[in-house]
């Protein structure tokens, strides 16, 4: 199966692009910027030179081509690039990890998006494909680092049983995670704002 990942120069896209690839995923790897993609890329493959990690690199828009589909931007980009991408996603599972998160004095503040969560935005701006709300708690360093297993639940949200379930299949490929059904789209403000908590807590107590 391949994933396309947008907007996956950040620390985010590029933490799930190898862990991933590492449980067998073809992964292609988006950016607004081909040539920033294509760098990202060759460093990933170089830093885990020793895996035989399926990673392509290329633009939103053909990353938006694949069969499922992360928004892996920071929260207030996500509709932005959803939008710009919006005919590539119809009838798509499309999964939105972004928080309205900002960092202050050293801890994670919740912020409150238009919607109520980032992953209810996303679903307003692309209706007609399967939203589902993912991996908003875990660190990107955790994430990234196929040295371990991830170790945590994931909680998915979603209106619509085909994206909860695809998105629990993907996941539950990963060594160490436990993908749970959160439950409806609005549950995703709930859980968006205490990943502010969570992140807290899993940098401190790992």
């Amino acid at each position: 199966m391949e994933i396309g990942l947008l907007g996956a120069t950040g620390a985010a896209g590029r933490a799930l692009a190898v862990r991933l690839a590492s449980v067998g995923y073809d992964v292609i790897l988006g950016s607004r910027n081909r040539y920033r993609a294509m760098e990202v890329c060759d460093a990933l493959l170089e830093e885990w030179s020793d895996r035989n990690l399926a990673i392509r690199p290329t633009d939103n828009v053909e990353a938006a081509k694949a069969e499922v589909v992360v928004i892996t931007t920071p929260w207030d980009a996500a509709a932005t690039t959803a939008r710009s991408v919006a005919d590539q996603l119809h009838g798509k599972v499309v999964v939105c990890m972004s928080n309205a998160i900002a960092r202050v004095a050293g801890e994670f503040q919740p912020l409150v998006p238009p919607r109520g969560s980032v992953t209810a935005t996303v679903q307003a701006e692309i209706g007609d494909a399967y939203v589902a709300a993912a991996l908003h708690h875990v660190p990107a360093s955790e994430l990234g680092s196929l040295h371990e297993d991830v170790a945590s639940d994931v909680l998915i949200c979603s209106d619509h049983v085909l994206a909860t379930e695809r998105v629990s299949e993907i996941l539950g490929k990963i060594p160490g995670i436990r993908p749970l059904d959160a439950g409806g789209l609005s549950n995703a403000t709930a859980i968006e704002a205490f990943s502010a908590v969570l992140l807290q807590l899993n940098g401190r107590y790992r």
